[in-house]
C-alpha cells in the first residue's frame, strides 16, 4: 500500500492567476508542431517589452560583464558558445533571486576598424593621408554607426537576456574618460614611459602590435649559409659562414656571435669581419643566447630586426641599425638596394652573394614566422620610438590574486597558463601608430621641450604659455582600454557607489586565447585602480575547431555561421548543442556540413539532434496539455512505485543541475537534463501514467494530472537556463500546477526550484525497487527488438537473482507483468535450476533472465543468421584494421578520411561484441 505524500510548495511557486481560481481549467491545446522562427522571436519582443533583461534586485550579486566583440564584427561559434553559456547563468541566477546585472558592450577594435575604413576609402579613390585625421575619425565614426549594431541584433537574436538599453562602447565619452585617467596615474606614478624599443611591426597596417597577438605559422623556407670575411686571418682561415633565414637583414648586421659553450670558436673571439656590401667591420662575440648547434655556430646579429639580437646588442654595446622604413623597404643610404621591399631585397642580396663567390651554400628549412593577427601580413621586428607600461609592480598582486585563489579559474589547468605568462612579462608597449583609437594624452611644447600627460587637453604651453603645442600621434593599443571593462563600466571613476553594488563581478567567461592579453591585464589594472579584484571566477570554454579538427578561420572557409543554424534549427538547439559540447577536453569539433563553394550551411546532424529533443520537450508537454480538460490546481501525491520514483528522480535532478550551474558545470547539466527528460519523465513515467490518465477514475485521473503538471513545471524551470523560448512558451501554456511565483509573469522571472524543498522526496527504497523492475523490463524490450518481436507478444521469463533482489521483483510483480507483456514470471534463487530449455539469457547487473522463445523464434535459424552477420562484421573490422595499421595510408590520407575508418572500425568492433553476446545467449 503507497501512502499519500504531500509537497512543501512554499518556496516553488508558481503566478497566482485566473486559472488557479477556477475550479476546473480550461485549457487551451497547445499547437501540434513547435516553430521557433515565428516563436523566439515573438518571445524576445514580450520579454524586452517587459522589462525582464534590465538588471533584477536579489540577495547576492551575479554581475558578469560581457567580453566586449568588435564593434563592426559579427557573430561566429566562439561568441555563440560564450554568450549561451553566460546567458544560461544569468539566467539561472536571476531564477534563483539574485542580484543580476548583465553588461553589454563592444570594442573600438583599432586595427580592424581602421583596416576596414581605410579598405572603403581605397575602393573610392582616396587615401586616410589625403584626407586627414579629422575626417578619416569621422569615416570611422560612420563605419560603426552602419555596421556597428550587427553583432549586438545577433546576440539579441539569439535569446541573451542582456541589458541592451544599457550597452557600452569603448570609445564613448565616460569610457574615454575612465581610459585617459588610467595613463595619466600611471604616468605620473612612473609605469608609463617612452622608450626606443624593438617591437613587432605590421608594414601593411604601420603599427606595432604585442607579442601576443602575433601568430606563429609554420613555413617552408631556406638556411642561406654566407661567407663574411676576416679582418685579419685567424689560423690561416680568411672567412666565416653564417647560416641565417634572413639574408635580406645583413645589412643591419653590427655583429657576429657565438657560443660561450663552442670551445672551437673562441679563438674568433675579439676579432671583426668586415661585411660584404656596406663594408661595415663588426666584432666576433661569445653569448649564451647561441645554440652552438645551429648552422655553423657563427650567427650574424641585427640588434634592430630581431628580439634576441637586441639584446645580445643591449648586452655588448653594438649600434641598432634600421635599414627598413614602415612599409618594410629598405631606406635611403644602401645604393641600389634602398626602396626594394623585403622580398626584393633578399634577391638582390643574394644575388650580390653568389655573384662575388660568397654565397657558401642553401639548405632547405621549416621555421614559424610571425605574422599579423588582422592582416596576416609577416611582421617585421623592427626598433621604434614606443609607449610602454613598467609592469614590475603590477605583476606580483596580480600573481597572488590567483595563486591564492582570491580567483579561481576554470578548468584549474588554465591556472598555470595565467602564472607563467605573469612570470614571464614583460614591459608591454601600449602604443599603436593608428588614428582610431584613444589619443595618448601627451602634450608637448615646441618652444620650451615641455610635454606632460593631461586629463584635459591645454590650450597652450603649461610651462611658458606658448600656444605652439601638439598631441603626441599615437593611439593607445585597444587591449589597454580594454583592461578597465569591469569597472570603468560600472561608472568608475566618477561614480564609486554604482560600482560598490556591483564589483568585483561574479564570473569571466572568455576563450583561452586572451589569458594573457586580457584576463591578466584587467587583473593588474583593477587591483591597482579599486583595490580589489576585478571577478572572483574565470570560466575558460572550449575551442570551437572545425569537423575536421582544423581551427576554424575566414581565410580557410571552414567556420559556420551561428545565425545559418538558428534560421534551420532554431536559436534553443544551437544553444542546446554547444553547452552538450563542453567536456574535459579543452578543444570541440563541430559536426556540420558546408558547401564547398558557397560556405553555406548544409547540415548540422548534432545541432539536428538537439531539435529533436526540442521537438521531443514539445510533444511530451502537448500530450500532457491535451489531457488536462478536468484539471484542478493542487499538489503532487505520491500514490504508485512510479510516482515515488519519478519525483525521487527529479529532486535528485533538480541538486545535480543546481550543483553543476554553481560549479560552471555546463555540459553535464546539459547532457544530464536530456538523460533525465528524455529517458525518464518521457519514455517511463509519462507512458506510465496514460493508463490512469486515460483509463483511471477521477481521482485518480486528478492525481497523476497534478503529478505530471507539476513535473513539467519543474522540468521546464531546470531547461530554461539553456533552452529559454520552448521552455517559455510551453509553460505559458501549461496550467497552474498549483505553486505560486508571486506574480512571475513569465518563466524567466519565476523562481528556481530550491533542492532542499523537494529533498523530502527522495526516496533511495523507491528508486531501487524502481530501478530493479525497470531494468528487467529493458531487457525484455531490447530482448524482443533483437529477436524481431512485437513490442507487447507476451513472455515466459524466468529470473535468477539474490534473495534480496527476489523480495524486491515479488513485489514488483504486477508491474513487471503488465508494463513488460510477461504472460508468466518465475522468481528462484541462485542455486536453482539449469537455464530452462529454448531459452536466451539476458544479464541485466547481476540478475539473470531467461526468455522463452522455443515457439516465437527459430532458432537454429537465428543462429545461423547472428553466425553470418558476424563472419561478415569479423572480415569488414579485419579490412579496416589492416588499412589503419598501414603507415602509407594514415601519413598521406586527409584527417578526416583517417576519423571516418577509425569510427567505422570501432563501430564494427562493438558490432561483434554484440553479435557474440547474442550467440552466447542462444547457446
Amino acid at each position: 500500500m503507497w501512502r499519500v505524500i504531500l509537497l512543501d510548495t512554499r518556496i516553488l511557486q508558481r503566478p497566482t492567476d485566473t486559472r488557479t481560481k477556477k475550479a476546473e481549467c480550461t485549457v487551451e491545446e497547445m499547437p501540434k508542431t513547435y516553430d521557433p522562427q515565428a516563436c523566439e522571436p515573438e518571445l524576445i519582443k514580450q520579454w524586452i517589452a517587459a522589462g525582464c533583461y534590465q538588471r533584477s534586485k536579489g540577495t547576492q550579486d551575479c554581475t558578469v560583464v560581457i567580453p566586449p566583440p568588435n564593434v563592426t564584427g559579427i557573430l561566429h561559434m566562439g561568441h555563440a558558445l560564450d554568450d549561451t553559456i553566460q546567458d544560461s547563468y544569468i539566467r539561472y541566477n536571476r531564477m534563483r533571486g539574485r542580484s543580476t546585472r548583465w553588461i553589454l558592450g563592444t570594442d573600438h577594435a583599432g586595427i580592424a576598424t581602421q583596416t576596414k575604413v581605410d579598405k572603403k576609402l581605397k575602393a573610392e579613390g582616396i587615401s586616410r593621408l589625403q584626407i586627414g585625421r579629422e575626417k578619416f575619425l569621422e569615416a570611422c565614426w560612420d563605419w560603426t554607426h552602419e555596421y556597428g549594431g550587427t553583432i549586438v541584433e545577433q546576440i539579441r537574436r539569439m535569446g541573451c537576456s542582456i541589458d541592451f538599453d544599457d550597452e557600452k562602447f569603448t570609445m564613448s565619452p565616460e569610457y574615454a574618460h575612465a581610459v585617459r585617467k588610467v595613463f595619466v596615474d600611471w604616468y605620473h606614478d612612473g609605469l608609463i614611459y617612452r622608450g626606443k624599443r624593438i617591437v613587432n611591426w605590421c608594414p601593411n597596417c604601420r603599427t606595432a602590435i604585442s607579442d601576443d597577438e602575433a601568430e606563429y605559422a609554420d613555413e617552408k623556407g631556406k638556411l642561406w649559409y654566407l661567407r663574411y670575411p676576416l679582418a685579419e686571418s685567424v689560423d690561416g682561415q680568411d672567412y666565416i659562414v653564417v647560416a641565417t633565414t634572413r639574408p635580406e637583414t645583413m645589412l643591419g648586421d653590427t655583429g657576429v656571435a657565438v657560443s660561450v659553450s663552442d670551445p672551437d670558436k673562441q679563438k674568433f673571439v675579439g676579432k671583426t669581419v668586415v661585411l660584404p656590401i656596406v663594408n661595415r667591420e663588426v666584432p666576433i662575440f661569445a653569448d649564451w643566447h647561441i645554440d652552438a648547434g645551429f648552422g655553423t655556430g657563427f650567427v650574424k646579429v641585427t640588434p634592430a630586426h630581431d628580439p634576441n639580437d637586441y639584446a645580445m646588442g643591449e648586452a655588448h654595446n653594438l649600434e641598432q641599425i634600421n635599414i627598413f622604413d614602415e612599409t618594410a623597404h629598405v631606406v635611403d643610404g644602401y645604393g641600389d638596394f634602398s626602396g626594394l621591399s623585403r622580398d626584393e631585397c633578399r634577391a638582390a642580396v643574394l644575388a650580390w652573394f653568389e655573384a662575388h663567390g660568397l654565397l657558401d651554400h642553401t639548405e632547405e628549412h621549416d621555421h614559424s614566422v610571425m605574422h599579423c593577427y588582422r592582416c596576416d601580413t609577416t611582421l617585421e621586428p623592427w626598433l621604434s620610438e614606443q609607449w610602454f607600461v613598467a609592469v614590475e609592480k603590477l605583476k606580483k598582486p596580480a600573481y597572488d590574486a590567483v595563486k591564492s585563489k582570491t580567483i579561481t579559474i576554470h578548468p584549474e589547468r588554465w591556472e598555470q597558463t595565467y602564472l607563467t605568462w605573469m612570470e614571464n612579462l614583460k614591459d608591454w608597449c601600449i602604443s599603436r601608430q593608428l588614428w582610431w583609437g584613444h589619443r595618448i594624452p601627451v602634450f608637448y611644447c615646441d618652444a620650451c621641450g615641455w610635454s606632460d600627460a593631461l586629463m584635459d587637453d591645454p590650450d597652450c604651453c603649461l610651462n611658458c604659455g606658448d600656444a605652439g603645442i601638439h598631441q603626441d600621434e599615437d593611439v593607445l593599443d585597444t587591449w589597454f582600454s580594454s583592461q578597465l571593462w569591469t569597472f570603468a563600466t560600472q561608472g568608475w571613476p566618477e561614480h564609486p557607489e554604482e560600482l560598490a553594488q556591483h564589483h568585483p563581478t561574479h564570473v569571466l567567461v572568455t576563450a583561452r586565447d586572451i589569458i594573457a592579453l586580457w584576463v591578466a591585464r584587467m587583473v593588474m589594472s583593477s587591483l591597482y585602480f579599486t583595490g580589489e579584484v576585478p571577478f572572483h571566477d574565470v570560466y575558460i570554454y572550449a575551442t570551437i575547431l572545425a569537423k575536421d579538427g582544423s581551427r576554424m578561420s575566414k581565410s580557410k572557409g571552414n567556420g559556420v555561421n551561428p545565425m545559418d543554424l538558428i534560421d534551420r534549427y532554431g536559436a534553443d538547439a544551437m544553444r542546446y548543442n554547444l553547452l552538450t559540447l563542453i567536456t574535459n577536453n579543452q578543444d570541440v569539433r563541430f559536426d556540420a556540413t558546408l558547401d564547398p563553394k558557397t560556405r553555406a550551411l548544409l547540415e548540422s546532424p548534432r545541432t539536428d539532434q538537439a531539435k529533436s529533443f526540442v521537438t521531443k520537450i514539445w510533444n511530451a508537454s502537448r500530450f500532457v496539455q491535451m489531457n488536462l480538460g478536468d484539471y484542478m490546481p493542487g499538489t503532487p501525491q505520491v500514490q504508485t512505485p512510479e510516482d515515488a520514483w519519478m519525483l525521487s528522480r527529479l529532486a535528485r535532478m533538480v541538486k545535480a543541475a543546481t550543483t553543476q550551474l554553481e560549479t560552471y558545470d555546463f555540459g553535464e547539466y546539459a547532457r544530464g537534463l536530456q538523460s533525465f527528460f528524455w529517458n525518464e519523465v518521457c519514455d517511463w513515467y509519462i507512458e506510465l501514467c496514460k493508463g490512469r490518465l486515460l483509463h483511471g477514475n477521477a481521482d485518480e485521473r486528478l492525481s497523476v494530472q497534478r503529478n505530471l503538471v507539476y513535473v513539467l513545471d519543474v522540468s521546464m524551470r531546470l531547461l530554461h537556463p539553456v533552452m529559454p523560448f520552448v521552455t517559455e512558451k510551453i509553460w505559458q501554456m501549461l496550467p497552474a500546477s498549483g505553486l505560486d511565483d508571486h506574480g512571475a509573469p513569465f518563466l524567466m522571472m519565476a523562481a528556481w526550484p530550491e533542492p532542499n524543498q523537494l529533498q523530502q522526496f527522495v526516496n533511495d527504497d523507491a528508486e531501487l525497487r524502481f530501478e530493479l523492475a525497470r531494468g528487467v523490463i529493458s531487457s525484455l524490450r531490447s530482448t524482443r527488438a533483437r529477436y524481431r518481436l512485437s513490442p507487447k507478444a507476451e513472455l515466459d521469463v524466468v529470473i535468477k537473482a539474490s534473495e534480496t533482489q527476489l523480495k524486491i521483483l515479488e513485489t514488483q510483480r504486477e508491474f513487471i507483468c503488465n508494463v513488460g507483456f510477461v504472460r508468466s514470471l518465475v522468481l528462484e534463487a541462485d542455486a536453482a535450476a539449469s537455464k530452462p530449455a529454448g531459452s536466451i539469457s539476458v544479464a541485466y547487473q547481476d540478475v539473470e533472465i531467461y526468455v522463452a522463445l522455443g515457439d516465437l523464434v527459430d532458432l537454429k535459424a537465428e543462429v545461423a543468421r547472428l553466425q553470418k552477420e558476424l563472419a561478415s562484421a569479423e572480415k569488414t573490422y579485419a579490412s579496416l584494421m589492416k588499412t589503419l595499421s598501414n603507415e602509407g595510408f594514415i601519413n598521406k590520407a586527409a584527417p578526416e578520411v583517417v576519423a571516418k575508418k577509425r569510427q567505422q572500425a570501432e563501430t564494427h568492433k562493438a558490432s561483434i561484441a554484440t553479435l557474440q553476446a547474442q550467440l552466447t545467449g542462444l547457446s
